[in-house]
């Protein structure tokens, strides 16, 4: 080998990164995004849920892929009611998928197609992959690595009902008034935000930086709340919806200060006085959007969705 030629493959060796240092790389977009199976739920009239999530590996970038051609369940019909708006990073639990009581060892496959890689999910009835609530609160991160108590055992979903209708319409530019009626059993105890103060009562914002999780399942602060966020809509409806007040992740967010409860330090907002949780939306495009709003008391969650038709205003 020329001394030029050693030269390049050196550099080359000394400047690419390891696998392990690959793997640990982060983007805020162009990655895949990949469908997860999360389990399966038995219904009280023998039939299941089959339960799906997702991984998008953005960090900003969130798709809007519609189903059809790049995002389908086979065998069978391809509109499973799953999501097309896809949120940043790990997302559980997302939507289920009903299948009949002799759905016996069949399979059924989520396929999504993003930024060129194909990727599926496989939904089957496997032992292993049966879920209860103490799974559930464990992904989630409201359990640590295999603890619970006799009360989180017994731990019921928040309780809601909505003031507005399933469906509604709005124009462009005009805020909607979006209102759920949510109760919860006050399980797990709510908490509250673990802000590094320094000796002068100042935060320490270089101390939360360096502050390593304290252990290794997903750790999520305790609080319950409803979030809304777009479950389906039109291509790049991330730009075209905005919410007040500013709405708790939905997915794992686990940068410092985040409006996230999987962030450190992130504070529960204060429960109304009558239950009510009012949030506006405003839209600045037109079409069909479906919202999705999720209670969550830390542990359970209860989703409740919202279709919007949004016009352009009359002139």
């Amino acid at each position: 080998m020329t001394a030029i030629g050693m030269a390049v493959a050196l550099g080359f060796v000394l400047g690419a990164p390891s696998v392990a240092e690959a793997q640990g790389l982060t983007f805020n977009k162009g990655q895949s995004i990949s469908p997860a199976f999360e389990g399966w739920t038995e219904n009280a009239d023998g039939t299941f849920n089959l339960m799906f999530g997702y991984m998008n590996r953005n960090w900003e970038e969130q798709p809007d892929i519609p189903v059809g051609a790049d995002n389908y369940f086979s065998p069978g019909p391809q509109d499973r009611g799953q999501n097309t708006h896809f949120l940043p990073r790990r997302n559980r639990f997302v939507f289920e998928v009903r299948v009949p009581a002799d759905f016996g060892e069949q399979e059924l496959i989520w396929t999504l197609r993003v930024n060129g890689v194909e990727q599926q999910a496989y939904g089957h009835l496997g032992r292993d992959y049966f879920v209860d609530n103490v799974v559930i609160m464990s992904e989630n991160g409201a359990l640590g690595a295999g603890s619970s108590n006799p009360a989180l055992r017994a731990h019921t979903p928040p309780v809601v009902e909505m003031e507005t209708p399933a469906e509604i319409e709005a124009v462009v530019g005009r805020p909607v008034r979006l209102v759920a009626m949510v109760s919860d059993d006050g399980l797990p105890r709510r908490a509250g935000g673990r802000l590094p103060i320094d000796d002068e009562g100042n935060l320490d914002l270089a101390r939360a930086l360096r502050a390593p999780p304290s252990r290794i399942t997903p750790e999520k602060i305790m609080g319950l709340n409803i979030s809304w966020h777009i479950f389906r809509g039109p291509e790049g409806g991330q730009d075209a919806v905005s919410f007040n007040p500013p709405q708790p992740a939905v997915w794992e967010d686990t940068r410092p200060f985040s409006n996230s409860p999987w962030a450190p330090f992130w504070i529960p907002p204060e429960l109304p006085e009558d239950g009510r949780w009012v949030t506006e939306v405003t839209f600045s495009e037109p079409g069909t959007y479906l919202l999705r709003g999720r209670a969550d008391d830390g542990g359970l969650y209860t989703d409740r969705e919202v279709r919007v038709t949004v016009r352009m205003p009359t002139l």
